[in-house]
């Protein structure tokens, strides 16, 4: 679906309003993305080490332009990107699970 670069919500984010209207938690697996619809669900996989996180997208961002999504922390500690920061990831839509 899409390649890019992602990156991970820091901890002043924590608690603030997503767009979903949910306040933003760290420990949850979810994601900021520019268009897709609030509720979809994404396998994010860091094209470097394979590991992948299925994630719900409740946010909008990333606003860095060369980043296509922003995980939350657990989801970024899933795909091995802690320590990074970033890494490049692929984006797959997973059929069927939108709420």
């Amino acid at each position: 679906m899409e390649e890019g670069e992602a990156s991970y919500y820091g901890d002043e984010f924590e608690g603030r309003p997503t767009a979903s209207g949910e306040p933003f938690a760290q420990a949850a697996l979810t994601a900021a993305h520019r268009t897709l619809p609030i509720g979809t669900r994404v396998r994010v996989t860091n094209v470097s080490t394979q590991e992948s996180v299925v994630v719900r997208v409740n946010d909008r961002g990333p606003f860095a332009k060369r980043r296509v999504i922003d995980l939350s922390k657990a989801a970024a500690r899933e795909i091995g990107m802690l320590e990074s920061g970033t890494a490049r990831v692929q984006l797959e839509l997973v059929r069927g699970t939108h709420v």
